[in-house]
């Protein structure tokens, strides 16, 4: 067990964290600022500064954290045994690709690029585990089957859903419109087990 300071430190860096993908969310990377995220952190710059060596490092430690949030959501969502395989896909999907749609700022346009440049080996890490529990969830399901006969095995549907997911999430104006269309997907994705009921 972690002593109550270490979790009073971790959660304090958390809420940073947050704080800082919200600004890089609202001005991108290029026009955040260090003394933004403070502010929005409620801490001092210095005390940024004892946490993250420069802005490049909080990015990279901001880009990691949120995609670590928006996985732990996604193999939740993909775990809810209760719900039809296509349910599990779209929420699975909302999760990982979904939380920022329709919300970035004007100013974020530069957040795909400086995450290519500056975080690209966690962005590959984390999307390869997004495609590896999407994979796992239709490996479990009644889908496989359907696969096999297919030629097809449960990564490559994983991998097409997951590039629809990418695709829909730059072509849609809100969250809404992007689960609207996750669902079309998923429904295709999952037509085989709806034609068997």
């Amino acid at each position: 067990m972690a002593a109550p300071e270490l979790e009073i430190a971790d959660a304090r860096q958390l809420a940073v964290l947050d704080a800082a993908v919200g600004v890089f969310a609202r001005y991108g990377f290029r026009k955040a600022s260090m003394d933004e995220v403070a502010r929005a952190a409620g801490v001092s710059r210095q005390g940024l500064y004892l946490q993250f060596a420069n802005k490049e490092e909080l990015f990279r430690r901001a880009v990691e954290h949120s995609l670590n949030s928006q996985l732990k959501a996604a193999v939740a969502a993909l775990s809810r045994r209760q719900d039809s395989l296509e349910l599990r896909l779209i929420a699975a999907c909302d999760a990982w690709s979904g939380r920022f749609v329709g919300s970035l700022g004007s100013d974020a346009a530069d957040l795909m690029c400086a995450s290519t440049s500056l975080a690209g080996a966690t962005l590959t890490h984390y999307e390869t585990q997004f495609e590896l529990a999407v994979t796992r969830a239709i490996a479990d399901s009644p889908m496989d089957g359907f696969c096999t006969t297919a030629g097809l095995c449960p990564a490559d549907l994983a991998r097409a859903l997951h590039a629809t997911a990418r695709g829909l999430k730059q072509s849609s104006a809100s969250r809404e419109e992007f689960v609207k269309s996750m669902t079309v997907a998923a429904r295709m994705f999952c037509a085989p087990l709806n034609q068997r009921r």
